[in-house]
């Protein structure tokens, strides 16, 4: 077990040196115990390959330097002097530090880690001995996700906390495979969520996408696809690139962009990814994209020169302030910069020279001569305007030195000589909270993770046509669910315009359609189908069409229900109308027919036909008209029991008169037999008990059919879709048809009776007119029947009424209209000889 003592020195740990142990090139400062930094200052290793005949050569960093990555590197060693003068936090310990590149690899990251851990180099040292290398309580770094996973694995197994400032992976929060890693940068879980949350804000439902094909753009990738399938994103191609892999891959990746319909492009890349790549669409022809960034690369400076990223949109770490740094950092000499290895490469290519006449990194021979001016300086070393993981660095440094003063100090001092296990360092970093000189607060969740707080940066142009990055707004996980977005300032898209470019696959469907998915491609292509009839969408990109109501129908558009239009025959239409007249003619024909025959009572013709039945005939005949009328306007439940009850009634009445009258002309002849006296079995009496009796007989009918199911006023929602036809419900079919069949069997009975009574001698046979009006009357009824039941709306009651009119018209001018002729224009043949004759009138 690895104890903790004073310098930091583990005394059990034993090396076993196989050969030279390695020249890491870093920064150092003896202490009382020893802070690790590990940072990415260079991006490639140089190495042999063995042939197992000879030991491999020690790797080596190579390539220019990140002067970004080497003011990281400087943040640490600030923060630890500004701990050093410290009186309240750790007073009376000095902190020491070692600091080394991993040059972004998981191999050289080991090696660093395993000499941290053991103070010595386990795998490149020539002989087993005592180390005299100081072990280390805690590291900060690494600053690539993938070289951290291999050394947060490694330091879990030592129990030694690492605590990375810009290795964001989701997977370093897992506590069962990294229980040693905090980090003060956020997690890219939060980040995924918060880009996928932006792209739908904006209305961006068909994008592209490119990653690192590393853990972080791998892992950040993955949970990004996650939350955009959450929002209905979709995702037209998703790429990976990785800057060791063949030029062949990345102008394929790059061809994919070009040619996609997708404008908007999601990239979750490393500074050295995306420099490849931005270099290859930067030749013509360069696409027309809007870049979402991810914080690795998104306030990257030297990304800046290429204007085809304008407009260029993402979460970056927030800028911020460290009073003191920026004078930190130049105040560096030659005299300074020849003490590490890593400053003197920073001299030397900084200003192109070589420091005591050597050979630089740089390959420049010409000597350093005392005349740079570090301050002059305008690189990325020296660019204090922004600082972001610098305070990240800082944060860490300082969540650390917390730890370890929780453990080695007590309220009034604190004990250098304390011996302490990585496990209460780890302990202790759960549990900090505290705020850094600058103002910034640190904490750690169960997975070792900060609070995300992300600013949401966007590139502009200046008034001089440069870009620059601008602040518009914020993310903060801590805030109510909802509000952890907000946009504080006007944002600039893709070539600099002020209006929100489109990417979409397929347009979205305005309302009165929906949308169908087209076969074989994401869900956001769709086609727009117009909404079925009787259904409407009323929002835009409806999944689905909704039915109206059933009183209800769509509007033209099909965006709204609209009340369907109730149809009925009302007093105001023409056809209303035409058939009012005809009413009204009709008992106006009737009740002057009946003036007539009043005025001419004792003539011949009048008694001859029994006046008394002609006269109720006749008002019969004029209810007969009247009550067509109650079939119009607005059915209610009064009218709908009228209407068919009054047309019942007043029916059987007519034709029971008509059926009287024909029972005495058969009777009137019969009597004129020798010795028949039938007529007094058919008297007037007679003749009025049977009209009432048929009549009664049709009223009973009618009682019944009100009482066991009357006629109501019903909504027709089925003949038409789209409008309410408002009729009368029969209520019961079976009263309905009873109604009709007994009024047809009393036409069918006196069209017999009046057909076996038509060849009877008599000048003035009543009987041959009463065949013929019951002809009419049954032609029209039977034709009545499919006519009703298959005309629509309004037009059946159109039809009822015509039947009603018909035949009431075919019995007055049937019956009626001879004997009116006769009294009025044949005076002459108006006398009893005459209607006693054997010879029928030429008149006639």
């Amino acid at each position: 077990m690895t104890v903790f003592s004073h310098a930091g020195r583990n005394a059990n740990a034993v090396s076993c040196r196989l050969w030279a142990e390695p020249q890491l090139p870093g920064l150092s400062m003896n202490g009382d115990f020893i802070i690790g930094g590990i940072f990415t200052i260079h991006y490639y290793v140089r190495s042999e390959q063995t042939n197992y005949t000879r030991l491999p050569e020690q790797l080596q960093c190579s390539g220019s330097m990140d002067f970004r990555q080497l003011r990281f590197a400087r943040a640490l060693e600030f923060a630890i002097r500004e701990i050093n003068n410290e009186t309240v936090l750790l007073p009376g310990i000095t902190l020491g530090y070692q600091i080394h590149d991993s040059c972004s690899d998981v191999q050289m990251a080991i090696k660093c880690a395993f000499q941290f851990a053991n103070g010595v180099d386990p795998v490149f040292n020539e002989s087993c001995s005592k180390s005299a290398a100081a072990a280390v309580p805690a590291i900060v770094g690494d600053s690539s996700s993938t070289p951290s996973i291999s050394m947060a694995r490694m330091l879990g197994l030592f129990g030694i906390p690492q605590v990375s400032h810009s290795a964001s992976c989701v997977c370093l929060g897992d506590k069962s495979q990294f229980p040693a890693f905090f980090r003060t940068v956020p997690s890219d879980h939060h980040q995924a969520a918060a880009l996928a949350r932006m792209v739908k804000l904006f209305g961006w439902t068909w994008i592209g996408t490119v990653r690192s094909d590393s853990d972080y753009g791998n892992n950040g990738m993955a949970s990004f696809l996650k939350a955009a399938q959450e929002e209905g994103i979709c995702v037209e191609y998703s790429e990976a690139y990785y800057r060791t892999q063949p030029r062949s891959k990345l102008e394929r990746v790059a061809n994919v962009i070009r040619r996609s319909t997708a404008r908007v492009i999601v990239a979750f890349a490393s500074i050295g990814d995306m420099r490849f790549l931005l270099e290859e669409l930067a030749k013509p022809p360069s696409p027309r994209i809007q870049w979402i960034g991810s914080e690795a690369w998104i306030t990257q400076t030297e990304f800046l020169r290429y204007n085809m990223c304008a407009g260029t949109i993402g979460f970056g770490i927030p800028r911020s302030v460290i009073p003191g740094f920026r004078e930190f950092l130049l105040d560096l000499s030659p005299a300074q910069a020849l003490k590490s290895p890593l400053l003197k490469e920073f001299w030397e290519s900084a200003f192109s020279c070589s420091l005591k006449g050597r050979t630089g990194s740089s390959g420049l021979v010409r000597e350093c001569d005392g005349s740079e001016d570090i301050r002059a300086l305008q690189n990325p070393y020296t660019d204090t305007s922004q600082l972001r993981f610098s305070n990240l660095v800082y944060k860490a440094t300082y969540a650390i030195a917390h730890a370890i003063h929780g453990i080695v100090c007590n309220d009034t001092q604190c004990d250098k000589t304390t011996d302490f296990e990585p496990w209460q360092i780890l302990d202790q970093l759960k549990r900090v909270n505290f705020s850094t000189k600058n103002g910034y607060q640190v904490n750690f969740d169960s997975r070792g993770d900060p609070v995300a707080v992300y600013e949401l940066t966007n590139w502009q142009f200046k008034k001089d046509g440069t870009l620059d990055f601008v602040p518009v707004g914020y993310y903060d996980s801590s805030k109510p669910r909802g509000q952890e977005f907000s946009i504080i300032s006007a944002v600039h898209w893709v070539g600099g315009q002020t209006e929100v470019p489109v990417s979409v696959c397929s347009e979205s469907c305005p309302p009165g359609t929906r949308k169908a998915v087209q076969k074989g491609r994401p869900v956001c292509c769709y086609d727009c189908i117009p909404c079925a009839e009787g259904e409407i969408s009323n929002k835009t990109d409806s999944l689905d069409c909704v039915r109206c109501p059933p009183e209800f129908w769509p509007n033209i558009n099909q965006d709204s229900c609209l009340p369907k239009p109730v149809e009925f025959l009302s007093w105001d239409d023409n056809l209303a109308i035409i058939l009012t007249v005809f009413s009204i003619t009709g008992a106006f024909m009737a009740v002057c027919v009946t003036i007539v025959f009043y005025k001419h009572r004792a003539s011949p013709i009048v008694r001859a036909n029994n006046s008394e039945l002609s006269f109720l005939l006749l008002f019969s005949l004029t209810l007969c008209f009247l009550c067509s009328l109650t079939f119009i306007g607005r059915p209610s439940e009064w009218s709908c029991m009228l209407r068919h009850t009054a047309f019942g009634i007043t029916f059987v009445l007519c034709i029971s008169c008509v059926l009287g009258k024909t029972i005495v002309v058969l009777m009137a002849f019969r009597a004129t037999l020798p010795g028949s006296n039938v007529m007094k079995w058919f008297g007037p009496p007679q003749q009025r008990l049977s009209v009432l009796a048929f009549t009664l007989i049709q009223v009973l009918i009618c009682v019944f059919w009100l009482k066991i199911s009357p006629p109501f006023p019903y909504k027709n929602l089925k003949h038409y879709k789209e409008k309410i036809i408002l009729e009368c419900s029969l209520g019961s079919a079976i009263g309905f048809w009873a109604v009709l069949g007994y009024i047809g069997c009393l036409a069918f009975l006196c069209f017999v009776l009046a057909f076996l009574a038509r060849k009877l001698p008599d000048n003035f046979n009543e009987a041959k007119f009463i065949t013929f009006s019951m002809l009419i009357f049954s032609v029209v009824w039977i034709t009545f029947i499919p006519a009703y039941v298959t005309s629509p709306g309004k037009f059946t009651v159109a039809v009822e009424i015509f039947a009603i009119l018909a035949s009431s018209f075919g019995l007055i001018i049937c019956i009626f209209a001879p004997k009116c002729f006769i009294i009025l224009l044949r005076p002459d043949q108006n006398t009893k000889k005459h209607l006693m004759g054997k010879v029928p009138s030429k008149g006639l």
